[in-house]
């Protein structure tokens, strides 16, 4: 018969934990989001020269890995510019240009997806730049774009588990705490698991219910 030293208080920190991913994980993606598809537009209309200086800025969080990130912009926010912050606040500054850096790429291939014939017909019926925005191309490019952004969004879940190296205590920080407490790493590691599961599962089928009912339209 299985035996476990698992108590309701530990499934409560787990719950705590799960919690702190859900809101690093909200705030990051809503921020990023806002700024991905800002950094999208003006890469698009700016063209590949002028939006250079920009571009470089989004490959360097495209490129440096996560974990990095997070220790440089502690490390410089406290010891360099004396700035004291809280672990949370340096996990969602980086994690949200981390999620922007990537959305603008998608942003940006989702405004090149919608064909050019179509917004020369948008400006042929007296539309302004922003009225052929916001009425032709960002529904369109949403369109292409979407699957790509729910995949984002759970990938910066995930990812926002290396956030326990500014000190701050996730899901799976509060399963390494319990596992090295308890020592039961592989029953622990599956409640773990459970709990990223129903964490991602309502996003991933929300995306997938749009999708299925946008290509019926």
């Amino acid at each position: 018969m299985f035996d476990t030293a698992l108590s309701a208080s530990d499934l409560l920190f787990l719950a705590r934990g799960a919690g702190v991913t859900i809101l690093v994980t909200a705030i990051s993606v809503a921020i990023g989001t806002v700024l991905g598809i800002l950094f999208g537009v003006i890469r698009v209309q700016l063209g590949a020269v002028l939006s250079a200086p920009l571009t470089f800025f989004l490959d360097i969080f495209r490129s440096v890995p996560l974990l990095i990130q997070l220790v440089l912009a502690n490390a410089f926010l406290g010891m360099v510019l004396q700035i004291r912050m809280s672990g949370l606040t340096v996990a969602c500054m980086v994690l949200s240009l981390y999620t922007a850096a990537y959305c603008a790429e998608i942003v940006r291939g989702g405004i090149d997806a919608v064909p050019a014939t179509t917004r020369r017909a948008a400006r042929s019926l007296g539309m302004t730049w922003g009225q052929d925005m916001r009425h032709i191309v960002l529904p369109l490019a949403t369109r292409v774009a979407l699957p790509s952004w729910i995949g984002l969004a759970l990938g910066v879940m995930k990812d926002s588990a290396l956030v326990y190296v500014v000190q701050v205590t996730e899901l799976l920080k509060s399963t390494q705490i319990l596992i090295t407490r308890l020592q039961e790493p592989l029953f622990l590691l599956l409640i773990c698991g459970a709990f990223y599961f129903v964490i991602s599962f309502p996003l991933a089928r929300f995306g997938g219910y749009l999708e299925k009912r946008w290509s019926n339209d």
